[in-house]
């Protein structure tokens, strides 16, 4: 009986003792796993980080890529704070000099004009023929538009239309002369639908020209548009870099008249979305107010 007793004595010494040394959780020489004694605290840390993180491409609010988008046009397009005008007149207070006048982009209309005396220095005679033998100014284009006029009157003619050239550069002192003798044979508000005040010609670029058939049958009139060569002209211009600069029904956009005859260099990518998206150069810059013509 000693004996039992002695033995369930030292068993309870021993239970006691294994307690003490392995603790109360019962880990012996392990580290403890991490509990968060304060859950409400790591609760607030994840909403703090939520809060914090920056928003995923599904939380953009859903003006976002409309706004990027326009901070990028309004970049990439230097009439982007411009005034809107009225294109059909000259508003005298909203007229702008162009900043970059050997920009083959360059927007020259009743609201843009040339810095005075503009004289592009780059000016050849490209190696087409024209409706009249002289060797004058309005021979002359800038090279870039001069060699992009000669690979265009190439292909015209491999498909057997034969273009010409009817007039090209034209500097300011002459459009001075040609502008007042069409305000002193119609008036000045005749005048301004058709041909455009010195220093708001696009012929002073050197980036436009008028062309024609090699007969000049309807050379710089309205009956050209009807010809094959004006036809060609319409659906191939972009493909060589050049744009119907003031094209039928759009005299509320362009202040001109319908010029089938009158290209405008542009490049062939800007050339290629005006012909493809059917604009102007007014609307693709976005600089026109739309006008009623029989206002």
């Amino acid at each position: 009986m000693k004996l039992i007793r002695m033995l369930l004595s030292i068993a309870f010494i021993a239970f006691l003792t294994g307690g003490i040394l392995t603790g109360c959780d019962g880990f012996i020489n392990q580290e403890k796993p991490i509990i968060n004694e304060n859950p409400d605290q790591g609760n607030q840390d994840i909403k703090d980080s939520e809060k914090n993180a920056p928003p995923t491409e599904k939380e953009q609010t859903p003006n976002q890529d409309q706004k990027d988008q326009n901070k990028t046009d309004e970049k990439d397009n230097p009439y982007a704070n411009a005034p809107k005008v009225d294109p059909t007149e000259y508003h005298e207070k909203a007229i702008q000099v162009v900043a970059e006048p050997n920009d083959v982009a360059i927007l020259v209309n009743k609201q843009y004009r040339l810095p005075d005396q503009y004289e592009p220095d780059d000016l050849v005679y490209p190696d087409v023929p024209f409706i009249f033998s002289e060797k004058v100014e309005k021979r002359k284009l800038r090279k870039v538009a001069a060699k992009a006029l000669e690979k265009m009157f190439a292909a015209a003619e491999k498909d057997g239309v034969y273009l010409a050239g009817a007039s090209g550069y034209r500097s300011q002192s002459t459009q001075v002369t040609i502008y007042n003798n069409y305000v002193d044979q119609d008036g000045k508000e005749k005048a301004d639908r058709y041909s455009a005040r010195p220093g708001h010609s696009e012929h002073q670029t050197g980036l436009s020209i008028d062309v024609s058939g090699i007969s000049a049958e309807c050379a710089v009139e309205e009956c050209f548009a009807d010809t094959a060569e004006a036809k060609w002209v319409a659906d191939h211009a972009h493909e060589h870099g050049f744009i119907i600069r003031y094209p039928k029904d759009k005299e509320n956009l362009t202040g001109y008249i319908y010029e089938p005859w009158h290209i405008r260099y542009v490049g062939k990518e800007l050339a290629k979305e005006i012909f493809e998206q059917d604009i102007t150069l007014e609307e693709y810059y976005n600089v026109a107010i739309p006008v009623n013509e029989n206002k």
